[in-house]
């Protein structure tokens, strides 16, 4: 009995820190794209993030200030993202792609320019952010905090109103006055702090290291994550828990007696992606995207 309520426990704790990153970077998105921006460069936002917080950590030997530092960059990032789809009304997806080719390049030369090794640096233990009660980290209390907390502003204050707004009839909006580019430009850099701190949290508290391919994925299982909550931050939430779940099982049948050996490791990593696809597929005739989102407002 004990094995099982151990088990059970590792599963959730393990399910928490899944899914954390995955919540984070889809709340962001789902902000960004109700205002009408789209953003698929989660992938290279997440890796560069991460980058620069251990940076920050490992020369300060403070895990907050590395944190900071991993927000700061992603908010920068959605800026400048922000900046060519708002107000450049350039093309989004071009945009976003541009944002992971460079992370593909930047994050392994930066891990080999800052310490000398080639595409894995360990985070020191005064680096790493402190874990609540040794097992859950604050940093998943924040992301369910700051799903709830964007799920009300969307749907239930003035604010949230006009930022849907943007995403459905921007002309309509403009026309009661509100400041589409601003707005929108506010939006994506709320999502690009939120990937910036899913970022910073996965390789300051999470795993504890940065490699050159840390985001594995996380930033387009976000996306799908996106489509799944039907661009609702509370379903993100609980998607996120589902994706998440998925990945600690994939670690837990790893070394899963009459698993373990016999299932070829490969093809049980592949175990969250298959879920992934196949929630998605579950929901993508139901789902229904902001009208106008990825198609930048251009005055008649």
């Amino acid at each position: 009995m004990s094995y099982v309520i151990g088990t059970i426990i590792n599963l959730l704790v393990s399910t928490s820190y899944a899914m954390t990153p995955l919540t984070l970077t889809a709340v962001g998105e789902i902000t960004s794209e109700r205002a009408g921006v789209v953003n698929i460069g989660l992938e290279g936002m997440i890796s560069v993030s991460a980058l620069v917080s251990v940076a920050v950590a490992t020369q300060t030997l403070n895990p907050w200030l590395g944190l900071l530092a991993g927000v700061g960059v992603g908010a920068l990032i959605g800026l400048i993202h922000g900046l060519i789809s708002a107000y450049g009304k350039g093309a989004q997806i071009i945009s976003g792609v541009g944002i992971n080719i460079f992370a593909l390049g930047f994050v392994p030369y930066m891990i080999i320019a800052l310490w000398g090794v080639a595409g894995y640096k360990q985070v020191p233990e005064a680096g790493r952010i402190p874990r609540v009660a040794g097992l859950v980290s604050p940093v998943f209390i924040l992301c369910v905090l700051v799903a709830i907390a964007t799920h009300y502003v969307l749907f239930r204050t003035s604010l949230g109103l006009k930022i849907r707004a943007l995403g459905e009839e921007p002309q309509a909006a403009d026309t009661l006055g509100i400041h589409v580019e601003r707005l929108q430009l506010i939006a994506a850099v709320y999502g690009g702090a939120l990937a910036g701190l899913a970022g910073a949290f996965m390789s300051l508290d999470w795993l504890g290291t940065i490699t050159k391919e840390i985001a594995a994925g996380r930033g387009f299982i976000s996306l799908a994550l996106v489509v799944f909550s039907n661009w609702k931050p509370s379903l993100a939430l609980l998607g996120g828990a589902l994706f998440g779940s998925s990945w600690a099982l994939t670690e837990w049948l790893k070394v899963l007696p009459g698993v373990k050996g016999v299932v070829p490791v490969t093809i049980i990593n592949t175990l969250p992606y298959v879920v992934t696809l196949g929630a998605v597929a579950g929901v993508i005739g139901r789902a229904r995207p902001p009208r106008k989102s990825g198609v930048p407002y251009l005055r008649e």
